[in-house]
């Protein structure tokens, strides 16, 4: 039990399409250019890494993640490779300083603290003319989210989580326009969007989430704890959730993408 998530790929991976879309939408913003070198934060298994790379006919990119078992299915090949890393610590790195000419993050740096204060050391990152875009998770009120956070703080899991209780790091999404435009990115896009998950069950809500929000928790218990906090979370969530075949899971997330002041025009 280190605090860290433990990820699991077969898990994560049960709703890849899904979990693909916002990336590609995220995609769509970023303006490819000549010999461009990008990084990948929180690259996962590394799969997206590469449709970045070919989207933008990179010089490099460089996907970096601290999960060993997600990077174990990542696939280094011409122009990509993968760095086993945390991302505050690369991104604090002398050689990350002014290094890239797109700094990208899909999904990932919800896991991080002080956003305001994050923002501005990914924009450190970027090379003059650089890119910024990352979209982040923004779910935290969704019932089963509620849930999960509640059933997390009753007596038999407070005490196997040792009093844990996770945090919203995410900012409003106006605040991201707002610390980007102060940092010198033009123009800040900040946008929030629904995303309609069409599920056979809301029981699968849980296997999604047990590849990613339930990470936390289960970093933080043993596996007989986690287990049981697994099993009441699922009869919580059929108290909480309707019954409806097919459940439509929405899904919020916030896309931010912003270029330094002295980008060339478009």
């Amino acid at each position: 039990m280190t605090g860290a998530p433990r990820w699991d790929p077969g898990c994560y991976g049960a709703f890849a399409r899904e979990r693909a879309q916002p990336f590609f939408d995220l995609l769509a913003f970023v303006h490819a250019r000549p010999g461009m070198r990008a990084c990948d934060l929180g690259c996962g298994s590394g799969a997206l890494t590469g449709a970045l790379h070919d989207a933008l006919s990179a010089e490099e990119t460089v996907g970096v993640d601290r999960d060993e078992a997600m990077l174990a299915r990542a696939e280094p090949r011409g122009g990509v490779r993968f760095e086993r890393e945390d991302i505050a610590s690369f991104i604090a790195r002398p050689d990350a300083q002014g290094a890239f000419d797109l700094v990208f993050s899909n999904a990932a740096l919800h896991w991080l603290s002080d956003h305001e204060d994050l923002m501005k050391r990914l924009v450190g990152c970027l090379a003059p003319g650089g890119q910024l875009a990352f979209q982040v998770p923004a779910n935290h009120d969704h019932p089963a989210h509620v849930a999960a956070d509640e059933v997390a703080r009753e007596d038999r899991f407070r005490g196997a989580l040792s009093g844990y209780e996770r945090g919203v790091p995410v900012l409003d999404v106006g605040r991201y326009a707002e610390v980007l435009y102060r940092a010198g990115l033009r123009p800040p896009v900040a946008q929030a969007r629904v995303y309609l998950h069409e599920l056979e069950s809301r029981d699968d809500v849980v296997t999604w989430l047990r590849g990613s929000l339930l990470t936390a928790y289960e970093a933080r218990m043993s596996t007989a704890d986690f287990e049981a906090y697994v099993s009441r979370f699922s009869a919580r969530l059929r108290e909480v959730l309707s019954d409806d075949a097919p459940f439509l899971y929405t899904y919020k997330r916030i896309l931010v993408y912003g270029r330094d002041v002295l980008a060339p025009p478009a």
